[in-house]
Order: C-alpha cells, then structure tokens, then sequence
C-alpha cells in the first residue's frame, strides 16, 4: 500500500505506468504537437490579454465610474476570484473526464463575451459582473488545455510543452498592456473591452478546425470522485507546501498587476500608453524567456532524478521580494521600471514546475484536478487577498501621506513574494523526500 502511494504522489507518469488507452501511441506526432502548441498558447494568449486589460486601463474606469482603490482592488481579485477559482474545479473535472477541447471552446466563448459586456458597464456593480462573467469563462482554460498537454504530448516534451503554453501569460498581458494604453488614449477603456471581447470567435475557430481532442479514456478502475481526488492531492506534503507557495505567489502577483499602472501614473507621471508600453514590454520580452527557462529547468530535472525541482523558482521568488521593495521607493523612473524585470520574470518562471510536480503527484487521468486546486491557490487565496490588502492599506494610508500612500501599501509585494520562495523550497524537500 505503501509503494503505490509513493508512485501516485512522486513518480513521472512512464509509458509502463499508463493505462494502456493512454499508451505513447497516443500522442502526436511532432508536426500536429507543434501546432497544436501553437493553437493553445494563442489562447491562452486571448486569455491573459482579457484578465489585465482592467488593470492597465484602472485609472480611466475610476475616474468614468467614480471608483475607490479598495473597488479597484475588488475587481482586480475578489469580484474576478470567487467565481473563477468556484468554476475552477467543476471544469477542471468535466476536462478529465469528458472532452477538454469542448470544455475550452465554451469557456472561450463565455469570457470573450463577458469582456465585451464590460464595455457597456455604467457602475461598479454592472462592472462586477461582467468580469465575474469573465472569471466563469477563464477558469476552464488552464485545466482544459493542461489535459490536452498531458494526454497528448510525450512525457519528454512536457515541461517545454507546459512552458510554451505559459507564454502566454507574459505576451497575453504585454498585448493587453500595450494595445490597451494605447486604444485607452485614443479611444476609450470601452472600445478596448469592445475588441477583445470580440476576437474570441477567431481563437474558437483555430482550436475547432486545428487541435485535436483527447477525450477521457475508459479503463476498468471507475474514475475516483472529486472529493477523493482533491483528498489525494493534499495527502502529498509536498503539494500541501506547493499549494501555500502557489497563494503567495498569487497574493503578489495580482496585487502587483492590479496597481502597477496606478502606481507609475501616481508617482512616477506616466499616461496610460506608456506605462502599457514599458510593462508590456518587460512582461512580453522578460516573461517569454521566464516561460522558456522554467520549462526547459523542469525537463531537466525531471531528467535527474527529479533532484531541485523547485529550487530555482524559489530563488527567483526570494530575490524579486528586494526588487519588490525597490522598485516602490525608486528615486526615478527609470529605475523603478528596470525593477519590475526580475519581478514579472519570477512571476512565470515557477508556473511550468509548478503544474509540472502538481501533474505527477496527481497521477494519470487527474492532472486538469489538479491544476485546478492549483488555480484555486492562485485565484481565491492570492488574487481575492493581494489587491484587496494593497487597495485597502492605500486608502487607509492615504489621509496621512498622501500619493506615498500606495507605496507603502505596496510593500505587501515584497514580503508575500520572500514568504512564496521559502515556501517553495519546503515544496521542493518534501518532493524530493517522497522521490526518494
């Protein structure tokens, strides 16, 4: 009983371990891996590019709507949290068990209309909804295209696989950081909602016609009930530390998108356009090549012995917290944006070994489940927290130092981003431990 438990929570998913539905044989050849690769980091392209488009275009929301920071902190987490990490799990499930590429067709659609509906809000609350509306569509994403990945790309391949597809975190937010300041300063905050609400039946398109789908295998073990899987998951010390250093990472992440722009308009005088453009750019250029080297990091140490699996995204963690802290109080503008470089790469590098190890422990057959609670540490926990913490500490602060006011909150960065690097270095004994 023992031994089975070891290879449930640590051992790589190998061809003899998988149920014979789910043999190589079933994943695809080179050119139909590339493509649909492609095809799923578009997406997740598409998705990123809706989730920040109301952070860069905050500002002008607030002034149109009449909007405090601690409201601006409640769209960035917990009006968007709740309902995506709720709709994490149910949709991660249906991604296991029946056919994730419909499960993604429909989600794609759900939050490109949404993110359309956006534009005509008159009030917070309309507002509210609408990215709640987006939230619902979003939350099916990544568990979707991570079964996709799992099922149909070769183990050998699949931290690079999980790292190209986490491009699309750094170039979805670059696009929505750039294409959204500028659309802002010619048009409107609406006419940017307008536009990207409305590409989404493009993507639906490529993923009908280009992606295969991977639907559930039927094998002669019943599929275990959510509540026992989720059990599963948390039985694994190792998951339990990387599920906290996944909220942290999430706390510090939201927080730092939700009021970045704020804070280098605040400070620093930007218009919406440039800040768009110099955190577009750090995020598209810094971000891909963090997506690339924490995709490759993780082949190879899958390839080791599954020795230090964590260890370098706990390091990039531990030293974007004195980034953090420096780039709040930096004498000029120049500085503070060279700071967010180590920041916002940290903020990818951890995402392919992350779901990686949660894929392993999970077992064949539960990885969508997994990145679910996964997501749910990122969205509920950290996203729901961070902005909230950093828009309430700033209004709280703001009658005694004014425009400082969101500096000081700001710090919140720093320290939830030192608290995630050791919690992921407790991660990365307690896998090993269990490895061995």
């Amino acid at each position: 009983m023992r031994s089975s438990e070891l290879t449930a929570d640590a051992s790589p998913v190998a061809p003899a371990q998988t149920p014979p539905t789910e043999a190589s044989e079933s994943y695809l050849p080179m050119r139909a891996t590339v493509t649909t690769l492609v095809v799923l980091t578009l997406i997740n392209v598409l998705n990123f590019l809706d989730r920040q488009l109301p952070f860069i275009l905050a500002e002008s929301i607030k002034r149109d709507l009449g909007l405090s920071d601690t409201q601006l902190g409640l769209l960035g987490g917990f009006a968007f949290a709740v309902c995506y990490s709720t709709m994490a799990l149910p949709l991660g499930r249906l991604a296991d068990r029946w056919s994730p590429k419909a499960v993604l067709g429909g989600c794609i659609l759900v939050w490109s209309t949404m993110t359309a509906a956006g534009g005509l809000a008159r009030n917070f609350a309309q507002l509210a909804v609408a990215r709640v509306g987006v939230a619902v569509g979003e939350a099916g994403c990544t568990p979707a295209a991570h079964a996709l990945i799992s099922r149909r790309i070769a183990p050998e391949r699949r931290g690079l696989a999980l790292g190209l597809f986490s491009m699309g975190v750094p170039v979805g937010t670059m696009l929505g950081l750039v294409l959204g300041g500028w659309i802002n300063d010619h048009a409107s905050w609406r006419v940017a909602l307008f536009g990207a609400g409305g590409a989404g039946l493009v993507f639906v398109l490529l993923l009908l016609f280009l992606v295969p789908d991977a639907r559930h295998a039927r094998t002669a073990e019943p599929t275990p009930p959510l509540a026992a899987t989720v059990r599963h998951l948390f039985a694994s010390p190792a998951f339990r530390a990387l599920f906290l250093a996944i909220s942290l990472s999430g706390a510090a992440v939201y927080a730092t998108l939700s009021f970045s722009a704020p804070y280098l308009i605040r400070v620093h005088g930007l218009t919406t356009a440039q800040v768009g453009l110099y955190l577009g750019l750090i995020q598209g250029i810094g971000g891909v090549v963090g997506s690339y080297l924490g995709g490759r990091a993780f082949d190879r140490a899958m390839a080791n012995g599954r020795r230090h699996t964590l260890r370098a995204p706990a390091l990039s963690m531990i030293f974007a917290a004195p980034a953090a802290a420096l780039c709040w109080f930096a004498p000029n503008t120049t500085i503070a944006v060279l700071c967010f470089v180590p920041i916002l790469m940290a903020y990818v590098f951890f995402i392919p070994a992350s779901f990686g190890m949660a894929h392993i422990i999970a077992g064949t057959g539960r990885q969508a489940v997994a990145s679910s609670v996964l997501m749910i540490g990122v969205g509920l926990l950290g996203a729901s927290v961070g902005p909230l913490v950093v828009g309430m500490a700033s209004d709280m602060l703001r009658p005694q130092l004014g425009t400082a006011s969101l500096q000081w909150a700001l710090l919140f960065v720093a320290v939830a981003n030192f608290l995630a690097g050791l919690a992921f270095l407790a991660a990365d004994r307690r896998f090993g431990a269990q490895a061995a």
